[in-house]
This record gives C-alpha cells, structure tokens and sequence, in this order.
C-alpha cells in the first residue's frame, strides 16, 4: 500500500506534501530530458506533486523538462519557479516571469521565488511579484536564501503581503537554521523549503546513516530524507534524474525514526550551538 505522505500548510490553507521534487542539474548538457521528464512523471504519481525549478538552472532547462513533465497533467501540480537577482527589478521581475511561463508551457506558477537577494531593492521586487499575482500569473511569492534578519527586513518591505515561504539549503550536514530561522519561521507561519536534502549526495553512504537504513530496511539517502519530514513545516525537494531514484525517495515517508535513531543523529550531526552565516551552494 502506498505510504501517506506528510503535508505542510501554506499561509491561507493551501497544502503540499513535504516531500517534493527538485530539477536542479536537470536539463544540462549531456542529460536526458526524457528520462528526467519521466522521473519528474513517477514522483507525480506516488504524489509528490510539488515541483521545484528555476530560470537560472541550465539557463531554463529544467523549466522546459518541468513543462514536459506536467503537459497533460498540469492540475493539481505545485510548480515553484525563481526570478534571479539581477532580474528583479519590478520590469525585470515580470519579464523574467513571463518567459518561465512560456518554457514551463503553462499560464501561471503556484509559487515564485526571489533565488536570493541582490541589488534591486526588496520592495521593487515585492512590487512586481504583488503585480504578477493580480495578474493571475503567479498565485504567491516567496524567497531563498534568507536568513532571519532579511525575512525582518522582508516582512517590513512587503507589509501587509507577505512571503509564501524561504527555500534554504538544511539537511543533516548544515543544520546551521536551526539555530533561529527554523524556529522564526515556524512561528511566523513561513514554511521552509530544504534544498540539497543529501547535500549533493554527500550523505549518501554515510555510516550512521547506513547504521540506522539497516534497522529500518531502508538506504542512507532514505533515512536522511525522514529526518528532514520530521521536522514541522519544512519540505524537502529532492532532484533525481531517475524513476527508480525517486521511488527511492518516496519510500523516506514510510520511516519512523525513533528516538534512539535522532540520538545517533544528533551525535553524528550536532544541531548548531550558536548563529552562524546562512549556508548557500
């Protein structure tokens, strides 16, 4: 039987699975669109029916093998898409939006992102991300790659709209967030968004992490996912290039971890002690 994947609520009721797809690498040089297309297809199948990409990734490849993968089956699919820096400009924002649409083969984005900050001021930004969503082009905005102090300064920019979610990189090696920003967004209602949940296949092999996959018949990868679904209101996203990978990843939700298991965590990984700069890749 097929597992029940966690869910994690949006501000204003809308919920995803906490588990969902990410599309970074996908599409370059030397991939296989088709074969990553229909990775992205398996995922939608078993449910993990959020997508992540961005313009910047093989310079809209993966927003094109993203548009593939959902033609025929775009209800019901949460496509997260970015703006760059330089593009975030109130005109550049829309423009840069506007193609994303076009590769993506759809009329509108569930969520679109901020990549990280840069030079345009926030409130230009906001400006056009508010813009894009009387438009019907985008139905909520958000950011990456903000630490605590800039979703402050967000909030106060964006008053009285505000951000969907912050998409930073947390996984078991960078567990820099959960000193303030985890807390701060769960109190606030900003969902997370982990990226690089295997931190780019690091913690793939680790021996704890094989320690504890052989107690729950499960891979390393496996048990690094359940940690992070452990964890309110945070989603992790995942990229495979393959059906049978992603299945894989699928098969994270059906762990429990005890307490035991999060002892050994804890050990291998400590949880951050004091503030430090947020983590980026």
């Amino acid at each position: 039987m097929k597992a029940e994947l966690p869910a994690v609520t949006f501000p204003g009721g809308r919920q995803v699975p906490a588990l969902g797809l990410g599309t970074w690498h996908m599409g370059e040089s030397g991939s296989s669109p088709a074969e990553e297309a229909a990775s992205l297809r398996a995922g939608l199948d078993l449910g993990m029916t959020l997508i992540d990409t961005a313009e910047m990734y093989a310079d809209g490849g993966a927003e094109t093998v993203v548009g593939e993968a959902i033609r025929g089956r775009r209800d019901g699919v949460f496509v997260v898409s970015k703006v760059l820096p330089h593009n975030a400009s109130r005109t550049g924002t829309i423009a840069a939006c506007e193609t994303s649409l076009k590769r993506l083969g759809t009329d509108h984005i569930e969520l679109y992102l901020l990549h990280w900050r840069g030079n345009h001021p926030l409130a230009e930004t906001v400006e056009a991300f508010e813009t894009l969503k009387a438009q019907g082009k985008i139905g909520a905005w958000g950011v990456s790659n903000f630490d605590q102090d800039d979703m402050v300064e967000l909030l106060d920019v964006a008053e009285p709209a505000r951000p969907l979610a912050n998409q930073v990189l947390y996984n078991l090696a960078r567990r820099g967030i959960e000193y303030d920003l985890l807390r701060w967004s769960q109190v606030q209602g900003v969902p997370i968004m982990a990226y690089s949940p295997l931190d780019e296949g690091r913690l793939v092999g680790h021996p704890v992490l094989e320690e504890i996959g052989r107690i729950h018949h499960a891979s390393s990868a496996q048990v690094a996912l359940a940690f992070l679904l452990t964890k309110p209101g945070v989603i992790a996203i995942p990229k495979s290039g393959s059906p049978e990978r992603v299945r894989e990843n699928f098969r994270a939700s059906e762990i429990r971890l005890t307490s035991e298991d999060l002892r050994l965590l804890n050990e291998a990984f400590p949880p951050p002690t004091r503030k430090r700069p947020l983590e980026m890749i």
